[in-house]
């Protein structure tokens, strides 16, 4: 064998066998694995833990003990504390007043007790319903004060004034003018009936002559010319609505007569 043969064979001798690897090398990666299993088991359990925790978190609340039923009296006393229902004649429209659309709903009936009043006249007084208790009493009421139709009516009832004295029946005109037209109409025209004020038109609503009227094309709120004979036991014995001037005078007083 040549040196150069030598020099390039291997320096492990031949029979030597090559070293298994130790025991604890084989061992290592075992254990990781034991480790490891070991370790998603115990996330598997908190995981389980955890979602059971939060299922009996979301449960139903435990249901609460019917209260009992109220008594007759609670319901009594609640029903009684409600405040009371308006009734159609209180209706009030944007402006703040009576609805007159509603109060035409509920006008007088002959027969029907008249309703109460208390209003300025001429002269500065006032005059009630209730002043003439026991006599019969003729309302005429009138659109407005120095008009032709309102001037004739006025002036026919002053001329049968002591007709209607005899027959112990008072008369008042009433419209919504205010005081000092009232006794203007009445000084001009030498009036001796009493003329009443409501210009804020309690009693024209009260007594269903204030309403909607036409003129010329143009509808508007005013007072329909309306008289209402009510007799000395204070019920409304005749009503006259859309009345025409000529003669109605004389109407009223047969009428009063025949009370």
């Amino acid at each position: 064998m040549s040196k150069k043969t030598r020099k390039k064979s291997p320096k492990t001798p031949a029979g030597k066998a090559t070293r298994a690897p130790s025991k604890s090398s084989a061992k290592t990666p075992a254990a990781k694995t034991r480790k490891t299993t070991v370790k998603k088991s115990a996330k598997t359990a908190n995981k389980r833990l955890g979602n059971t925790a939060a299922r009996a978190s979301h449960k139903a609340p435990s249901k609460k003990l019917k209260s009992p039923p109220p008594s007759e009296s609670t319901v009594l006393a609640a029903e009684s504390a409600k405040p009371p229902a308006k009734t159609p004649a209180a209706a009030k429209t944007s402006g703040g007043k009576t609805d007159a659309a509603a109060a035409r709903k509920f006008e007088l009936a002959e027969g029907t007790k008249a309703p109460a009043f208390r209003l300025a006249r001429d002269g500065g007084e006032t005059v009630a319903l209730a002043d003439y208790s026991g006599r019969k009493l003729v309302l005429f009421f009138y659109p407005r004060a120095d008009t032709p139709g309102c001037t004739k009516e006025a002036i026919d009832f002053t001329r049968l004034a002591t007709a209607f004295a005899e027959n112990e029946t008072a008369i008042l005109g009433v419209s919504a003018d205010p005081l000092k037209a009232q006794e203007a109409f009445r000084d001009k025209h030498q009036l001796s009936v009493p003329l009443v004020s409501d210009e804020k038109h309690e009693m024209l609503e009260t007594y269903g002559v204030w309403g909607e009227k036409s003129m010329y094309g143009k509808t508007f709120q005013g007072i329909l010319r309306t008289t209402i004979l009510i007799g000395a036991d204070g019920r409304i014995a005749r009503i006259w609505r859309n009345v025409k001037v000529d003669g109605h005078a004389d109407d009223v007083l047969a009428a009063a007569r025949t009370l």
